[in-house]
């Protein structure tokens, strides 16, 4: 799911990118976040930051003590992808193994779906396995699955999120 948020953040500005027109400042100061942003990639609140889409506030920046630099609190709005517990999505089929499939979501590289969670599907190896069911619907690499969420897990040292998904719904598995 994409979500609007409005975040604080700390940006820092060497020294030397300071001028007294302040032009030069602010531009500085939208580079930094972005960078800053990119960098971070996700938090487990938020999920994915995707994009800044307006720098709503500029503080009054703070000298730091021992490197010259200054500090400025901002206030943006941004963009954000999080998956949640029940929630219905599309993914595309990157890596087809004997119990089960994984999948990509939009920045989401991590998503799981377990053949026992395809219920009248069945592993059929070769040099490019699938999953086939009776009605000749096939999971295979790069098909696009429509699933639904049962789990997820955030990963603090990479900052990114896993997911356990499944085809036991109504309308659920390859997208024509």
């Amino acid at each position: 799911m994409y979500l609007k948020v409005q975040l604080p953040w700390n940006v820092i500005i060497p020294a030397e990118h300071l001028d007294v027109k302040g032009l030069m400042l602010q531009r500085s100061i939208i580079v930094r976040l972005l960078e800053d942003f990119a960098s971070k990639k996700a938090t487990k609140d938020l999920g994915y930051l995707l994009a800044v889409t307006t720098l709503e506030n500029i503080g009054e920046g703070k000298v730091r003590q021992h490197t010259g630099d200054v500090l400025f609190p901002v206030v943006f709005s941004g963009i954000t992808f999080k998956i949640f517990r029940g929630e219905i999505l599309e993914g595309v089929v990157h890596k087809v193994l004997k119990h089960g499939v994984f999948m990509r979501c939009g920045p989401i590289e991590h998503i799981y779906l377990s053949y026992m969670k395809m219920p009248d599907y069945h592993y059929v190896p070769g040099e490019n396995p699938v999953f086939l069911n009776e009605k000749m619907s096939k999971i295979e690499k790069d098909a696009v699955v429509r699933f639904i969420v049962i789990g997820t897990k955030w990963l603090e040292a990479e900052r990114e999120f896993q997911a356990l998904v499944s085809l036991e719904g109504d309308y659920l598995g390859p997208v024509s």
